[in-house]
């Protein structure tokens, strides 16, 4: 049985405590330790998807947000949608949802059909409840539709091996399964969670109003994307799109309404720094901990980037320990949220820079994203060289600026040929003793790091710490704010807003926070300062579309919703369709234009092959079930 803990800082109380056993039986689920060993299970399996480095990989690699970076290999490459590489039934990053989703649905219908037998609570029920349906809604997301009987029988719990399968609708699957379970999560659930970590109404809100959204867009369909399996675009109960869309709006406006425990961090610095996690912003996510390797669920000081281990942070971090100041080593391996374990797999892309965050001075949201100054800790590796000679040839001291991602072009930058005394392509510019580059030079090897995901621990004693093992901080999945995104997102699309809750406040509140600043990290200090009056009035008197998923982006940047927004409002093939970036080699900052090819097929996942190598059926059988353009 697979482990978790919910564990704030030190205390050892309030979590979720289970035995590990080798074997699950359906005669274990009827007692009250198999219930509850269960509902553990579901709450574990978040770290298999949440944090898993492939996973996240195809959320964000091949939009408008991230690319493939220097050292990516094919499962980061086929993501690309540029020709490097393609999609196809065996890829493993777009198998993840599908592989590690229907065992916990299963486990999730188990415990529901066994709840009366174990005298189990409502609240208690509605959790699994909020399982199965936060599940089908990833699946119905990735997929389409997909089938509701495992064997048993429409959301039966299975408990013999089945070889056939047959896929239900997109609606079946929303109007049986997804709605149904989140709206009983929704009645059940309580305000405040019985355990760090543990379900609420908000969650089910959170979850219930985003599928409502979803399902409201594939009903409109306004670009025409295929669906699979084929089917009407038509409601069951016989509602329109609109119905659904002021669905959407009503279930978050009443989350915004009624928070509990819940809601916005002053600033979104203090939303995203390490020593902040598991703050009331955070609504779902999947847990770590420093404390335990057992109910971390993943090593402490080595990791691999597979299994539980919160990897993704790695994949979007260039290898930094290669910048020289005097041919030194000068910003080391550190277990820090400015930087951690390098990979290299995937790069952001220089329209990130000039157009998604075009505002880096009074919105704190670039600042409080990337990495752009990269600072000398060579005095934590035992080395106590008191400085070293930089850029300009002008010493630098451990904290100072070693290497600075500018904010903006400055045509006097004067780079070297090839990657030059700072060994990664730095320039100069006069009387600064920091490497610098342009936004113009960002390439596939050298490029912004990320901050958001970035390692936080609190054992490092002064010292590098384990910058090689997994993050073991907990995966945000869902949050408090995004109850404002969802209710103006349904507004634009013409559901009646309550007063004060037009698509303009509702974005607006989000960028008033955006305007306060609590720490300037790109200067390393404090910084308090309010730009909320500046931020709402330059937001336009009508929003639309487009302006919502950019505020998303700003917001939201590279914690795996990009794919799902663009896939959702079918934008994907027009925002992803070109980006900007230089090359692969140290010192290449000769950007370049690539094209993306994004079919309407693209819009669904393919079945992972080994789903259907494993059903019993004619080969006609087989290539109907998998979604068109995927086939042999």
């Amino acid at each position: 049985m697979l482990a978790l803990t919910l564990l704030i800082g030190s205390c050892t109380k309030d979590i979720l405590v289970e035995n590990p056993r080798s074997v699950y039986t359906p005669e274990f689920f009827k007692t009250e330790l198999g219930v509850q060993g269960g509902l553990t299970a579901l709450y574990s399996n978040l770290r298999y998807i949440y944090g898993q480095a492939y996973y996240y990989n195809s959320l964000e690699t091949g939009t408008d947000e991230y690319t493939w970076g220097q050292s990516a290999d094919g499962n980061f490459r086929d993501m690309d949608m540029s020709g490097v590489g393609s999609i196809i039934s065996t890829s493993f990053p777009t198998s993840i949802p599908w592989n590690s989703s229907f065992p916990f649905i299963n486990t999730a219908s188990g415990i529901i059909e066994n709840a009366a037998e174990v005298g189990l609570s409502d609240a208690l029920i509605s959790e699994a409840k909020f399982f199965r349906g936060f599940y089908y809604f990833l699946l119905v997301q990735t997929y389409g539709g997909v089938p509701l009987d495992l064997g048993a029988g429409e959301l039966k719990f299975n408990t013999s091996t089945s070889r056939t399968s047959v896929r239900n609708t997109v609606p079946e699957v929303y109007t049986k399964a997804i709605f149904p379970d989140l709206l009983a999560a929704v009645n059940d659930l309580p305000d405040n969670p019985r355990l760090t970590g543990t379900l609420t109404k908000s969650a089910a809100r959170l979850y219930l109003s985003k599928a409502y959204l979803t399902y409201a867009w594939w009903l409109q369909n306004p670009n025409n994307i295929p669906t699979y399996p084929e089917t009407p675009r038509t409601d069951p109960d016989g509602h329109d799109a609109a119905w659904y869309f002021q669905q959407a709006y009503d279930v978050a406006a009443a989350g915004i309404d009624n928070p509990g425990p819940f809601g916005l961090e002053s600033t979104f610095y203090n939303a995203h720094v390490g020593s902040n996690d598991r703050n009331k912003e955070m609504v779902l996510f999947a847990d770590h901990t420093e404390f335990s390797e057992k109910y971390n669920g993943a090593s402490l000081t080595f990791s691999g980037a597979g299994g539980a281990d919160n990897a993704a942070v790695w994949m979007v971090t260039w290898n930094y320990t290669e910048i020289r100041s005097s041919g030194a080593s000068t910003v080391q391996r550190e277990a820090s949220q400015d930087l951690g374990r390098p990979w290299t797999r995937m790069a952001p892309t220089i329209n990130v820079f000039e157009e998604t965050f075009a505002d880096k001075e009074l919105d704190s949201r670039y600042d409080g994203t990337f990495v752009t100054v990269y600072r000398g800790n060579w005095d934590k590796a035992n080395n106590s060289t008191p400085t070293y000679n930089n850029a300009n040839g002008l010493p630098v001291a451990p904290g100072d600026a070693i290497l600075t991602f500018l904010d903006v072009e400055n045509p006097a930058v004067v780079y070297p040929s090839g990657s030059g005394p700072s060994n990664v392509g730095g320039g100069t510019l006069p009387g600064r003793a920091d490497w610098v580059i342009n936004p113009s030079g960002i390439s596939r090897v050298v490029y912004p790091g990320f901050w958001k995901l970035g390692t936080y621990r609190t054992d490092n004693a002064g010292g590098l710490g384990q910058p090689n093992a997994a993050t073991t901080r907990p995966y945000n999945i869902g949050k408090f704010s995004e109850f404002y995104f969802i209710a103006a997102e349904a507004a634009v699309k013409g559901a009646t807003p309550q007063g004060g809750k037009s698509a303009r406040e509702l974005i607006n509140v989000i960028r008033a926070r955006a305007g306060k600043w609590s720490f300037d990290r790109g200067a390393n200090t404090v910084r308090i300062e309010d730009n909320s009056a500046l931020l709402t009035a330059a937001t336009p008197a009508v929003i639309d579309i487009d302006y919502i998923l950019a505020e998303r982006s700003r917001e939201y940047f590279g914690e795996g919703y990009r794919w799902l927004d663009l896939v959702r409002t079918q934008k994907w093939g027009e925002y992803a369709a070109s980006y900007k970036i230089a090359g692969t080699t140290k010192g290449d900052h000769n950007a370049v234009t690539v094209n993306r090819t994004i079919l309407p097929y693209h819009y669904l996942r393919p079945i992972p092959q080994g789903q259907i190598d494993s059903m019993e059926g004619t080969a006609a059988e087989k290539e109907e079930y998998q979604n068109p353009g995927y086939r042999p």
